[in-house]
């Protein structure tokens, strides 16, 4: 390790369904019974805002009865301690890796506890129900908040950011993710490219395990601090 100075890890539904948090895909492609068709592509909120909007109430409430993991404490103490370059990238909507401590922490796929006001274009801290129709905390305005959260057919934030990362860095680690859904599935290509080395940490093998130069397979909970605890003693 001691040739790595610049971290680019990429985090997915797998660390933070250790905690209790549901996975949006199911075996059968519904997300708790529920198309994704129906309720996470700007067609279903144009079409049944009301529906879309109970859907993510629901998932925003549940937050409150999870709590981050081992997994997630880990990544803190390392975004604490590492003294080079880091950005952890994570595609889940959760606040676990925010309240175990993450700072320098990307939210590519949108928070639940955040809501985008469509008529200011604002975004701001948002933790009660969306369906109730409240006034935007910014523009005062009603009926125009929307989940900020990044659907199918919308481009993920700040790609050009996590893009220069990647080209920057010496290590990338894919944590609990299915390497199915793109942008996120090639950033193990992006970062090989440009001459990082990979890891992945998972659950079972993902669609992009074969990209990866080495793999550990088993619960992130366990995984992860072990890692941590590897990379900082080179520190």
């Amino acid at each position: 390790m001691n040739e790595i100075n610049n971290i680019v890890i990429l985090t997915g539904a797998g660390i933070s369904a250790e905690s209790g948090v549901a996975t949006f895909r199911g075996p059968d492609g519904l997300w708790e019974g529920h198309r994704v068709e129906d309720v996470a592509t700007p067609e279903a909120f144009a079409r049944n805002s009301d529906l879309v909007q109970k859907f993510y109430d629901e998932r925003r409430a549940k937050l409150q009865s999870v709590h981050p993991n081992a997994a997630h404490a880990a990544l803190a103490k390392l975004d604490e301690k590492w003294p080079g370059d880091l950005l952890l990238v994570t595609q889940n909507v959760d606040d676990l890796h925010d309240r175990a401590g993450a700072t320098r922490l990307l939210h590519m796929h949108g928070e639940l506890n955040s809501a985008w006001c469509l008529a200011c274009d604002g975004r701001s801290h948002f933790d009660g129900e969306m369906a109730l129709d409240p006034a935007c905390p910014k523009c005062d305005q009603f009926g125009y908040l929307r989940p900020d959260i990044v659907w199918f057919g919308e481009m993920p934030y700040e790609m050009e950011r996590i893009e220069l990362a990647l080209a920057q860095c010496d290590l990338f680690v894919s944590i609990g993710t299915s390497g199915a859904v793109y942008p996120a599935a090639g950033f193990v290509q992006s970062a090989r490219h440009y001459g990082a080395h990979t890891l992945e940490m998972n659950l079972d093998p993902s669609e992009g395990s074969l990209h990866f130069h080495e793999n550990r397979m088993g619960k992130a909970g366990e995984l992860v601090p072990t890692w941590v605890e590897e990379v900082l003693s080179h520190v």
